[in-house]
This record gives C-alpha cells, structure tokens and sequence, in this order.
C-alpha cells in the first residue's frame, strides 16, 4: 500500500469541518499543528502595532494513495479555498515509506479495495 501526505494549512474555526469532510473521503487520522502563522501575496496587516492575523491549524493526513486525491478536493470544499485567497492551501506529497501505520492498513484495504 502506497501513501501520500495531505498538509493543509487552514482558519482553526474551519478545521473541525475539514476533518469531518477528510473523514468522510476515508482519512483515518490526522495531526493538527496549532498557532501556526503564514503570509500570502500581500503582508498582513496591523493596527497600532498588533497583528491582525487569523489562527491558522496545519492538518497533515497520511493517506493511502488511490483515496488522496477526493480528500483533497474535500479539504478545499470544506475550507472554501478558492472563495477567497486567505482562506488556506492544501498540498499533498508522495510518501516514499512509512511505520506504525499497520491499524490504518487494515481498516482502509477495503475502502481501497471498492474504489479501484
């Protein structure tokens, strides 16, 4: 079984959202990385001196190949990336190995299995 890494990063009142839309694609588990910060096209703006930032969560989903790509599409749906050019950007990268992952193997073989 072959995996990709989904790192997203996302608005935190979004990211409860996002996980129910990956979970719904198939996602068995995610790690979220909290108080992140970023900076897009333009810099963020302040106000006498304090950011004016959003919290910002970065979600890294391992998931197994043939799946990747629908949740993907499911972040981006949920975070309503491409409504506005603030609200977060998603990527995946090819996971060459990986362990610990023999759980997630088990439960995603027939989700796999129906899909391909």
């Amino acid at each position: 079984m072959h995996f990709k890494l989904i790192i997203a990063f996302v608005d935190s009142d979004k990211t409860d959202n996002i996980l129910e839309a990956t979970r719904a694609k198939g996602a068995t588990g995610s790690t979220i990385i909290s108080q992140a910060r970023g900076e897009g096209l333009e810099h963020t703006k302040t106000f006498l001196g304090l950011s004016l930032e959003t919290p910002r969560d970065v979600l890294l989903l391992l998931v197994e190949q043939h799946l990747a790509r629908d949740i993907l599409e499911s972040i981006e749906r949920a975070g309503e990336f491409e409504s506005n050019a603030k609200e977060g950007i998603a990527f995946q990268i090819d996971v060459e190995d990986a362990v610990g992952v023999m759980h997630q193997i088990q439960a995603l073989e027939q989700a796999v299995e129906e899909k391909i």
